[in-house]
């Protein structure tokens, strides 16, 4: 039976990136030498960046299927061409041998790379396929088609033949998929799976209410996550920092925004409660903290006009109205019903972390780890020195991680295919398996829905997988980080910054976002190269953060008065107004200065301070030192020195000179006048003498 459907919107360019996929496959599979038909006759070979025709094969989201039950599979052409694809036919092939284990597996899946014999179990015919669209096929082979196939995880593969393009060579196109089908009976594995939600603002601490607004909008990425979750059995680990930013708002915070988390609280599903911004408890084990890092307090952050009166007040006076009801910390950061006494960190762990773990949550403390930090075989629930751990199968949680970054459906089934084989073999030590999604804020909504929907088995919750008997594990030594080392150096320059911080009337505005881009730089989803370059980002933002406020380097100044104001300015590059005292001290004594001055620097500019400053009666160069303190003494910025050049009696002389001149002035003046009138009489009396 053939069910044919078409599907629109597959862009050429990603046909050519399905094609370059599935011709690495082919390649390899032939230079691996492969018994597989998938790689045996591909005659028709394309340039990697050629348009393709390209094939996908899916038995289903779970790819299993029952002992002796009928195999339904979905063949996807894609014709990433510029011609139409003629009819052709699609054949179903399942290799009778199945994979071994989890390495044999990954080979099939990443090089095609399997021996055995493959037998066609159904044959369809494919109808033509316009350029640039794709169709779906879909066959059913029953029992008899199949033959007896013990449980197990069987390659699977699928070929077009007889199909053409209209182009000027007529070309054929042979492409095949491969996959894997599971055959197991319903029930046999419980599987239980665990979903972080977590978001990253724009500048590293708090989401601000428009990202908020975007990210829980009808399609925004948190809305997204839970939509996928609800309705199943994941396990949520949350971030506290999202609910603490939403919360901080109050009543200026974004609907959609508080719709969300309302909706969050609401869910029955487990939920446990990451470290604040998904700081490493490792990271910090290793480097040894005696306790883990806190968020800062939030509440100094809190604007008063946006949360509700508190209530009614007995009797208050006219003059007075009611305290604003703010909420604390613990309100602020909390998710109603969630754990907070389980911790998942990085894997590279040791006897020493899981022991520091139970002195940060307690003893009842559970840590959640991938198997890969185990030498040998684990179960879900398992204990290394008498401490709790939940482990994860790492291989099938890769895929599954991988998966649901997809967005193509044959992308998507190809990858959950792989992620059930693993959760197979799994089973084999232990019916329960547990599996982590990784750290991701690119999941895709529709794939993370159709994930859990298909292995998320209801039922499995936190309580019960820790009820269980615990298996005893080993650890492996992990490899040396470079980590802990930066965490140091990273909380050094917090303590620097918290000593600057005084010049500030609310230090709170500078630290509480520093400590929260702090721990999102030691956070777990950190990749080594993503960490490398967070921490040297960190170290400059920290060397600017400490060189925001300071003196401009003073223009020489020469000083023909005795006294005279000197100008100063201070630097504030930071978006506060910051108080800081001005602090004088001239080289030589022949210069009176105002030794302090009070300075209030406004936000994002430069402040004029005119210091007064007396010159004695010598001359000469004076230099001036000034520096900045904060109120409780710390220094800021650095030391400018300014060059005074005094010439302090030139005051004086100049008065003296011109004091002279006007006595000379007047008294030849006067002179004058004299001889004026003597002349004056002297002619009167020779006039009467006549």
């Amino acid at each position: 039976m053939t069910a044919i459907s078409p599907r629109d919107g597959f862009r050429p360019r990603a046909h050519r990136l399905l094609s370059r996929l599935a011709a690495v496959l082919v390649v390899g599979a032939i230079a691996l030498g492969g018994a597989s038909p998938a790689s045996a006759d591909d005659d028709v070979q394309e340039p990697d960046d050629a348009p393709a025709v390209t094939l996908g094969v899916s038995a289903g989201p779970s790819a299993r299927i029952d002992p002796n039950g009928p195999l339904v599979t979905t063949i996807t052409i894609v014709n990433g061409t510029d011609h139409t694809l003629s009819v052709g036919s699609a054949s179903l092939e399942v290799n009778t041998t199945p994979l071994a284990d989890a390495a044999t597996l990954d080979a099939w899946l990443d090089t095609g790379a399997f021996s055995g014999t493959f037998r066609t179990v159904a044959t369809e015919e494919t109808p033509a396929v316009a350029a640039g669209e794709s169709v779906e096929v879909s066959s059913i082979a029953d029992a008899t088609e199949l033959g007896t196939l013990a449980p197990g995880v069987y390659p699977i593969t699928a070929r077009l033949t007889g199909a053409t393009t209209d182009d000027a060579d007529t070309t054929a196109w042979t492409p095949t998929a491969s996959s894997v089908l599971v055959v197991a009976a319903a029930g046999q594995q419980q599987v239980g799976v665990l979903v972080p939600i977590t978001a990253t603002p724009a500048d590293g601490a708090l989401l601000s209410a428009d990202e908020l607004a975007t990210l829980t909008a009808p399609d925004g990425m948190l809305t997204g996550q839970l939509d996928a979750v609800t309705d199943t059995s994941a396990i949520l680990a949350i971030d506290p920092a999202i609910p603490a930013a939403i919360r901080m708002l109050g009543t200026r915070a974004p609907r959609a925004a508080t719709d969300w988390l309302q909706r969050l609280e609401q869910l029955p599903n487990d939920m446990i409660i990451l470290q604040f911004a998904d700081a490493d408890a490792t990271t910090q084990a290793h480097e040894g903290q005696e306790s883990l890092l806190q968020p800062p307090d939030l509440t100094p952050l809190l604007q008063p006009d946006d949360f509700p009166q508190s209530g009614a007040t007995p009797t208050p006076s006219a003059s007075s109205a009611p305290d604003p009801a703010l909420p604390d910390n613990a309100v602020l950061t909390g998710v109603a019903g969630a754990r907070t006494d389980i911790l998942w960190p990085r894997d590279d762990v040791t006897a020493a972390d899981l022991a520091a773990f139970t002195g940060y949550l307690g003893d009842d403390a559970t840590t959640i780890l991938p198997s890969t930090s185990f030498s040998g075989a684990t179960r879900a629930h398992s204990a290394v020195e008498g401490n709790s751990i939940l482990v994860m199968d790492a291989a099938a949680s890769d895929r599954l991680s991988t998966a649901v970054e997809l967005t193509e459906p044959v992308d998507v089934a190809r990858a959950l295919a792989g992620a059930a084989g693993h959760l197979f073999f799994a089973t084999h030590s232990a019916p329960t398996v547990l599996v982590g999604l990784t750290r991701s804020e690119t999941r895709s909504p529709v794939a993370l829905r159709e994930l859990l929907s298909a292995f998320a088995t209801p039922g499995i919750s936190l309580s019960s997988l820790r009820a269980q008997a615990p298996a005893s594990a080993a650890l492996i030594d992990p490899v040396g980080s470079t980590r802990p080392a930066a965490l140091t150096t990273m909380l050094a320059g917090e303590q620097r910054m918290q000593a600057f911080s005084s010049i500030l009337e609310v230090p709170a505005l500078l630290m509480a976002p520093e400590r929260i881009r702090m721990l999102r730089t030691i956070a777990v989803g950190m990749t080594d190269e993503d960490f490398t370059a967070a921490a040297a980002a960190r170290a400059k933002h920290v060397h600017t953060i400490l060189n925001s406020v300071g003196i401009q380097r003073p223009k020489p100044v020469q000083l023909i008065t005795s006294a005279a104001p000197l100008p100063v300015w201070v630097r504030n590059d930071l978006p506060w107004t910051v108080h800081v005292t001005l602090h004088g001290l001239p080289s030589d004594p022949r210069l009176d200065i105002q030794r302090s001055t009070q300075v209030e620097a406004g936000a994002d500019g430069s402040t004029r301070i005119d210091v007064p400053i007396e010159a004695r009666v010598a001359s000469g160069d004076v230099r001036v030192q000034f520096r900045l303190t904060s109120a409780t003494g710390v220094a800021i910025g650095s030391t400018e020195v300014a060059d005074v050049t005094l010439r302090a009696d030139w005051e004086g002389i100049g008065l003296g000179i011109l004091g002279g001149a006007i006595a000379l002035l007047l008294v030849f003046g006067l002179i004058r006048t004299v001889r004026r009138k003597r002349r004056d009489g002297a002619g009167a009396s020779t006039k009467e003498s006549e």
